[in-house]
């Protein structure tokens, strides 16, 4: 029996979180059916042994739809917490003065238990403390060794073991938590495609993550923090990909600010050839509703317009009572989207300048070919990926087919703008190369009898990052007939 091909005909990715509501193998399969290129893995919920059985869910998929599938584990990161209270919680009146200290007995309204000794050292008077998602806000008035003295600035409910943000203080904190160690070693036995780190500050905090990955996984930096953005482009040099992890950066930042940063940071990874997600809120209200707000729908589109590489959902399809509907709808949209005759004008309004290499010039020169000529698909064949990664920077507005002898590369590619990934055998001389494009349009449904496509690959063969061959050619429409 010949098994069915899954190839979208968008390019923008969906990358669905997986959760309560939707981590059986049969939903992940109808999530996949319904538009999802990419699965989330959160760390934060769940333990490792109960994952195991869902990746492995995800990796069916493959053989049954012929296609590579990706898998994303989302590191907790050093998640800030206040300590308990002895009623289970307090209320806190605006203007009134309230203290964490170092004392884990359980607080009252004047003093809570901070466990976080990090935090002491580094805050300074002025300094913004927001609890339980910036819902509450306190100003550190003073500070010492185990005490920080703070006013409420704006009160309310406080209960046991609220999240803390900090956001005008850069903390001396490891990127990576004894959970996030494990977490990432698990990930890596099991073969999952990307790793995301979160609460990145600064570049050095990626260091110890790229150094326990091994190259065994793609690195994904989560820019959540506003210290990251001072930093910004050398974080998006040192990472494989970002996410806009609007989450965090909403508690931490005032709203309004998170639009224009958003944009500069899909910006900046586009600019420097790096996939960028934008993620958290998405389609929140469908986590009880069948359809979207329409401010929901213009939000989702505004990323796909932006050019990111995949838009992301999070409760929406984890732990919502409309999870496939969800993912249904973001391929709706980003389908919509791409179909709109600004939208091409509009996705490269970023400008991608290529690096003074002839794998860039290479890129840039296939978008233009394929506009002058109609071609019907970009072809590259690739061990690394990085030359679908610098065709894609470059949006070409047809499809980007890549051809890779490398598993691992096809599944990470499942994060990239436009590509269609095809793990199969490398080729060994131009003619072979050549046959093989022509067969894998046809094949993969790309092309048709009297079509052109663009075929991008390195002499000699099985040299990554050697990309020195554009070559146009012409589908006569029986080269899979004649293929034994």
């Amino acid at each position: 029996m010949t098994r069915s091909i899954i190839r979208r005909s968008r390019q923008v990715r969906v990358l669905a979180t997986l959760g309560p509501a939707s981590n059986t193998p049969d939903m992940i399969a109808k999530l996949f059916l319904a538009g999802a290129d990419a699965f989330r893995v959160n760390m934060s919920h769940g333990d490792q042994a109960s994952k195991v059985e869902v990746i492995q869910a995800i990796r069916a998929l493959e053989k049954r739809y012929g296609r590579p599938t990706t898998i994303l584990a989302d590191l907790q990161g050093p998640k800030l917490r206040v300590g308990r209270f002895a009623a289970g919680r307090v209320e806190l009146a605006h203007g009134a003065t309230f203290v964490l200290d170092r004392d884990p007995t359980p607080g009252d309204a004047s003093r809570v238990e901070l466990p976080h000794r990090e935090i002491f050292a580094a805050v300074e008077p002025g300094a913004r403390l927001l609890l339980d998602d910036g819902k509450l806000v306190l100003r550190v008035i003073d500070h010492e060794p185990d005490r920080i003295i703070t006013n409420v600035e704006v009160g309310g409910t406080l209960s046991n073991n609220k999240g803390l943000n900090v956001p005008d203080v850069v903390l001396p904190m490891a990127a990576l938590t004894d959970k996030d160690r494990s977490d990432l070693a698990f990930a890596i036995d099991q073969h999952v495609d990307w790793i995301a780190l979160s609460f990145v500050q600064r570049p050095e905090d990626l260091a110890e993550a790229r150094k326990l990955i091994g190259g065994k996984a793609a690195l994904m930096a989560k820019i959540e923090k506003p210290a990251a953005i001072e930093r910004l482009e050398e974080i998006v040099e040192l990472c494989d990909g970002v996410m806009v992890a609007r989450g965090d950066l909403g508690v931490e930042l005032p709203p309004q600010a998170v639009p224009p940063l958003q944009k500069r940071i899909v910006e900046t990874a586009r600019r420097l050839g790096r996939p960028v997600v934008v993620a958290t809120q998405m389609l929140e209200s469908m986590i009880k509703s069948p359809s979207p707000t329409r401010a929901e729908v213009s939000d989702v589109a505004t990323a796909v317009y932006d050019g990111a590489d995949a838009i992301m959902l999070s409760a929406e399809s984890a732990a919502g009572d409309w999870p496939v509907e969800s993912v249904a709808m973001m391929d709706a949209i980003g389908t919509s989207v791409e179909r709109d005759p600004m939208h091409g004008d509009r996705v490269r309004f970023t400008e991608t300048r290529p690096d003074p290499t002839t794998a860039d010039a290479l890129a840039e020169a296939a978008k233009n070919i394929a506009t002058t000529v109609s071609a019907k698909a970009i072809i590259c064949f690739t061990t690394s990926g990085s030359t679908a990664r610098r065709v894609a920077r470059e949006r070409p507005s047809i499809p980007l087919l890549v051809l890779t002898p490398q598993m691992e590369t096809a599944r990470r590619l499942g994060m990239l703008w436009g590509a269609h990934a095809v793990h199969t055998r490398d080729v060994d001389s131009f003619e072979e190369m050549v046959a093989k494009s022509k067969r894998m349009a046809l094949r993969h449904g790309l092309a048709a009898a009297g079509d052109r496509v663009i075929i991008m690959a390195g002499v000699p063969f099985r040299t990554p990052g050697a990309t020195n061959v554009l070559h146009v050619v012409s589908i006569i429409g029986d080269e899979l007939h004649s293929h034994k």
